[in-house]
């Protein structure tokens, strides 16, 4: 099982419906888990309490910068991987673009329209 994101505190930017979840991309993010994470869209179930699906734009220590400063990596409960890095992450519209498809994907909510509620 994997850890999802542990978050103190963060500043909603965007919210967005696609099917049955509501999406929301989180800013200006308080970990309580030592990772330094840039963006967060974190996918939820209509009924349900909490996130299933977080795709997250990460800083990456200095020393693992070989590709860039940041990892786009999703967490679900059943894994946690790393997809990409690059120094584009931190980009709010570029990363809400693929984050939106990645989490659509993986959702199987490949036929849905994404939404901007604010």
């Amino acid at each position: 099982m994997s850890e999802f994101p542990v978050i103190r505190r963060a500043i909603p930017k965007r919210r967005y419906q696609v099917g049955d979840y509501g999406v929301t991309l989180l800013a200006e993010i308080e970990s309580g888990d030592g990772i330094d994470y840039t963006l967060i869209l974190a996918f939820v179930r209509e009924g349900d309490a909490k996130p299933s699906l977080f795709v997250c734009a990460e800083q990456l220590p200095p020393g693992e910068r070989g590709a860039g400063r940041y990892r786009l990596r999703v967490v679900n409960r059943a894994m946690s991987e790393v997809l990409d890095s690059g120094d584009g992450w931190a980009d709010p519209d570029r990363f809400t673009d693929e984050a939106l498809q990645v989490g659509m994907q993986l959702l199987g909510l490949g036929e849905e329209t994404p939404y901007r509620l604010g």
